[in-house]
């Protein structure tokens, strides 16, 4: 893509790519009811009863996507006027896939107590949080605080919804690989938001030997530089461990760092059947054409769109989200997650619907060149929401009970919604 083109499909009228719209029709009539004095009934309703906000506002279908812009892609600290066309794409993802409206906002604050008591402020407007672009390790704290002094849903989506979409992938290689989580060696090259969260995933659905690497190599045990959070995958092993050393024998790489960092003896060196995710963009890791030439045997994702396989935030946090709107969950915790993951990877391994091979213009048949589905599958919406509404309701943190098939009735019946109205 020209940088002529990008400019003009952002600045072309109306500019930017979000705008408000009334939901219902608004006329002489409805003007007396949408507005004073008939909105002031409403008002006395809620005050009354505060839960009726959900009935008659849209709360319940409205997520904050809040940042400070310090960490912006791949370009850093750049500020919340840089940040703001990346969080109008994220409310059109949120509208697009799971017909779920969006606010972007945009804190001018980088102190995390500021900035958590700002949120905190603001919170009553929306159904859910999602929190994006912050640097680590401010990220973790955020997320922490605000989880725990709000009673709706909050979600670091760089942390969570990247180990969401990993652990998928990782569970559809392994069973390719045929090996087990719980007895592959996993190497993490990155410890920022997105690295740390996903070896926390990986933990929690059963990984036992992870070793994590951060820019002065692998986190041990003796190394008095690296915080709480890297602490964590902290591992016994004398004086500086590279990249090289410790990816002998792995069984899986993945790679949440930089471009261009794997070379042919680390690929040579790992186990049969090799795993490797390199997620760096615009350069992975290593290329896969690269990786192939070298081994044949080799399994592999890239963060790329151009590429199978991509690991993409997309398939997870719009269907996390509106699972959790859907029951009012007062918080996203690890089973829902972990259900979310579990999902995703079961419809790679199921039978694709030919219009969905004809959209991406190939063979979508569960193997080394499809584990992982595509962004435009819509069983995503359906099953991943249904999941993740179902795993609220089990462990507890659902604010209101459903059954599971009227539920499920309800999602195709917006789905169809969707559908018509061109969404």
């Amino acid at each position: 893509m020209q940088l002529k083109e990008i400019r003009e499909y952002h600045s072309s009228f109306p500019t930017g790519k979000i705008k408000v719209v009334p939901s219902k029709k608004i006329d002489i009539e409805t003007l007396k009811i949408a507005y004073t004095p008939g909105v002031g009934k409403i008002c006395k309703v809620i005050k009354e009863s505060p839960e009726e906000i959900y009935s008659y506002t849209s709360k319940g279908n409205l997520i904050g996507i809040i940042t400070n812009g310090t960490a912006v892609l791949g370009y850093g600290n750049i500020g919340v006027c840089g940040a703001k066309p990346v969080m109008e794409g994220k409310s059109v993802l949120f509208k697009v896939f799971a017909d779920i409206d969006a606010f972007d906002i945009e804190i001018d604050e980088n102190n995390p107590d500021r900035f958590i008591s700002i949120v905190k402020a603001i919170s009553s407007t929306f159904g859910g949080i999602n929190l994006e672009d912050i640097k680590a390790p401010d990220c973790f704290y955020i997320e922490k605080n605000l989880k725990e002094k709000l009673n709706i849903p909050v979600m670091h989506d760089d942390q969570w919804g990247t180990a969401v979409v990993v652990l998928a992938g990782i569970k559809n290689a392994l069973l390719l690989a045929r090996k087990d989580i719980g007895n592959s060696k996993i190497v993490i090259n990155g410890a920022g938001a997105a690295a740390i969260a996903t070896g926390k995933l990986l933990k929690m659905a059963g990984a036992k030997k992870i070793y994590m690497l951060d820019s002065k190599g692998l986190i041990t045990k003796g190394r008095e530089d690296i915080s709480i959070y890297k602490k964590e995958f902290s591992v016994n092993w004398k004086g500086k461990v590279s990249l090289e050393h410790v990816i002998r024998g792995s069984d899986i790489f993945i790679g949440l760092s930089k471009g261009n960092v794997l070379t042919e003896s680390m690929v040579l060196s790992m186990k049969k059947n090799p795993i490797i995710f390199a997620l760096a963009n615009p350069e992975p890791e290593i290329l896969p054409e690269v990786a192939k030439s070298i081994r044949e045997d080799v399994i592999l994702a890239t963060g790329r769109s151009d590429y199978p396989n991509q690991i993409n935030n997309v398939l997870a946090f719009p269907y996390i989200f509106r699972g959790a709107l859907d029951v009012r969950a007062k918080i996203i915790n690890k089973e829902m997650l972990i259900e979310a993951a579990n999902r995703i990877s079961k419809i790679a391994r199921e039978e694709t619907p030919n219009h969905l091979c004809e959209m991406y213009n190939t063979e979508l048949t569960f193997g080394k060149e499809y584990f992982i589905p595509k962004p435009f599958d819509r069983r995503l919406f359906t099953e991943v929401s249904l999941s993740v509404a179902k795993a609220a309701l089990e462990s507890g943190v659902a604010g209101k009970c459903f059954s599971i098939d009227e539920y499920k009735k309800e999602l195709l019946r917006r789905l169809e919604l969707m559908k018509s109205t061109g969404i």
